[in-house]
């Protein structure tokens, strides 16, 4: 017979004091500390050296990090693991270190300051409506920090997607640094983006457009996703991670101005964190909800019966999921 495992506040402990690792692996990407291992400074007085700083800080914060699982630590020489070297050296194509600009950006840990105030209320304590209101400088941080980290997202889109036979017509809806459209337009030269989000949010887009080459085929719309004039014959509408910070009933609606603007036969493309019916797996999809509930007013994360439900009563007739590989998110397909 198995023993049951005896209580213990070992989970508590580590949670309340969560807030330390998240700062550790702030001051090593601040510091560069990932990269100069990189390089080659590997022991603590090289990465003293490489760093400008004591001897004592740098292994105390060295040493955490082998027991936090970013480092390695061999004879006193420290190196990185695969997901280190890949992710966060600077020198990596991959490297996500920006993304902290946006993920940690003041105002959004503010709003996870008083969880029990905003349960109280139910919904954010931040000012006016929290990261959805209008023109927050806070998409602007989202859009030039977190590309890295959704391009894989992006590529799995327009994979999706797939070649076209001839022109498409594509609305990427709140497209932020616009590597969505971007990246469908990059496997289709025929196809013309056309981004929705706030000016200066697409001047981030309108950079990438650029870099990536397809800034003649790049179009902008400024304004609210809930205002703006779509037009309307679209092939495409891709709707990413945007869903998330409303109610359903918003939700319904902008859904419906997004059957309005596809041809027939249309499809729009949707990335959302997509919990399952029990609402507690999978874990990083459910525990979005907390995200939406701290820093919107009426946001939340939706499973796919809920999108079902949301795009049928906007019209839309047959929807199908695809769970993005490696991913936490999953793209749902509906079709006018």
């Amino acid at each position: 017979m198995s023993k049951s495992k005896a209580p213990s506040p070992e989970l508590i402990f580590n949670t309340i004091n969560a807030y330390q690792r998240t700062e550790a692996l702030r001051g090593a990407i601040d510091l560069g500390l990932f990269t100069e291992i990189a390089k080659g400074a590997t022991t603590t007085d090289a990465l003293a050296k490489q760093l400008d700083a004591p001897e004592r800080g740098v292994r105390i914060l060295c040493d955490y990090l082998v027991v936090a699982g970013f480092l390695t630590k061999a004879d006193h020489s420290y190196g990185l693991t695969p997901d280190t070297a890949l992710f966060l050296d600077k020198s990596s194509p991959a490297y996500v270190g920006v993304a902290t600009r946006f993920l940690l950006a003041p105002d959004l840990a503010e709003a996870f300051r008083d969880v029990a105030g905003t349960v109280r209320k139910g919904g954010t304590l931040m000012e006016e409506d929290g990261s959805v209101t209008a023109e927050n400088p806070l998409w602007i941080e989202f859009a030039r920090g977190m590309a890295p980290l959704i391009a894989p997202s992006a590529q799995f889109i327009a994979e999706l997607v797939g070649p076209a036979q001839g022109p498409i017509k594509v609305l990427d809806i709140a497209a932020g640094h616009g590597l969505f459209g971007i990246y469908v337009a990059q496997k289709n030269p025929e196809a013309m983006i056309f981004a929705v989000d706030w000016p200066a949010v697409l001047e981030v887009a309108t950079e990438n457009a650029q870099a990536a080459g397809v800034a003649d085929r790049h179009h902008l719309k400024p304004g609210s996703a809930f205002e703006v004039d779509y037009g309307t014959d679209y092939d495409l509408v891709l709707l990413t991670n945007f869903f998330h910070h409303f109610d359903v009933p918003m939700c319904t609606e902008l859904a419906r101005r997004v059957y309005g603007a596809l041809k027939p036969g249309g499809r729009a493309m949707t990335l959302e964190f997509v919990p399952n019916d029990d609402r507690v797996s999978p874990p990083d999809a459910a525990m979005f909800s907390l995200t939406m509930l701290c820093s919107t007013p009426r946001g939340d994360a939706y499973t796919f019966a809920q999108y079902k439900q949301i795009f049928e009563e906007a019209g839309f007739s047959k929807h199908e999921i695809h769970p993005a590989p490696g991913m936490t998110e999953a793209v749902i397909i509906s079709h006018k």
